[in-house]
């Protein structure tokens, strides 16, 4: 069964298309290179960038917010030429908090709503709200909510006409670990449910935990675009590290060369394989060392992130 935010018979038909995209500030400042890349619908994409990496940038271009050099498209609709087709399609959670401080929680989202032309649908805002855990807040103000139950709002209002891309700028800075694994919950309900997501976050394991896709840029330019796992499986040349903890820290002589670190009782060593880690508790229990606690550390996204940087 074709999911109702597919579209059936064009499978040629991307969520988002960003073909050779540059942007130049009136100061001379080039904030985007050429920036290209296509989003199929369904994925769930990282877009991941130190600060200043261009990503803000991009993402006030798809919303049609900056003039550029190129072409975007949101479900086939050009953010410049057919604009409000286009932004009917997208949804997009900004890093600034901005809302009228004389309106309710819910007659924020009615009035969202209306500048997208949808009515009649309470059933969905309250279904946004509870998803947001805002439904005991719909009829307080807005200047009354705590900055987590702000930025909760933000993503509510910009899934008021139920769009098929969702776009989420940093949606988690400065929330507690409780209010992002709720977000992320409903975020991923929505996935599921067949909505193209394009994420910025500087929190990995969420980028490592939800996405499918990743794209990195640096300067402007992208530097790197593949799956996950294409992109994980490229790590083979980063170290694995083996952590150790033993009494007092000991640790066979014959392994010191493999030693990296240490903390406290334990010693971090440097591993290629499985037949390291064999080798050096063979070593271990050679020498009559006991091994209280132990660990493997593989390469992690922020890893392979800092690898494409040079960093």
């Amino acid at each position: 069964m074709t999911h109702p935010l597919l579209y059936p018979g064009k499978n040629k038909l991307y969520a988002l298309e960003i073909n050779k995209v540059s942007k130049i500030y009136k100061n001379k400042f080039q904030a985007l290179h050429e920036v290209d890349f296509q989003v199929k619908q369904g994925d769930f994409i990282g877009l991941l960038g130190v600060n200043g990496a261009g990503k803000t940038t991009l993402i006030s271009s798809i919303a049609g917010i900056n003039r550029f050099d190129g072409e975007i498209k949101v479900m086939g609709h050009d953010v410049l030429s057919d604009v409000v087709a286009a932004k009917s399609k997208l949804g997009v959670v900004p890093q600034e908090i901005a809302f009228d401080p004389f309106l309710t929680v819910y007659q924020t989202l009615q009035f969202q709503s209306g500048l997208y032309g949808v009515k009649n649908n309470k059933r969905w805002l309250d279904e946004i709200l509870a998803g947001m855990h805002l439904d005991d807040k719909a009829h307080a103000n807005t200047r009354s909510l705590s900055g987590g139950m702000k930025r909760r709002l933000m993503v509510a209002q910009a899934l008021v006409h139920k769009p098929p891309v969702i776009i989420l700028d940093e949606p988690t800075a400065g929330v507690d670990v409780e209010i992002r694994k709720n977000l992320w919950e409903f975020i991923s309900k929505l996935h599921h449910e067949g909505h193209t997501i394009l994420l910025t976050t500087h929190y990995l394991e969420e980028v490592e935990k939800l996405c499918n896709q990743i794209v990195m840029i640096d300067k402007g330019k992208i530097i790197a675009k593949s799956s996950k796992n294409e992109l994980i499986a490229q790590s083979s040349d980063l170290p694995v590290t083996f952590e150790i903890e033993t009494n007092e820290g000991q640790i066979a002589g014959s392994l010191a060369q493999l030693v990296i670190g240490k903390e406290a009782n334990k010693s971090i060593l440097s591993v290629r394989n499985n037949d390291d880690i064999l080798m050096i508790l063979t070593e271990l229990n050679k020498a009559g060392i006991k091994v209280d606690n132990m660990n493997i550390n593989k390469p992690k996204l922020e890893d392979i992130f800092l690898k494409y940087l040079g960093r």
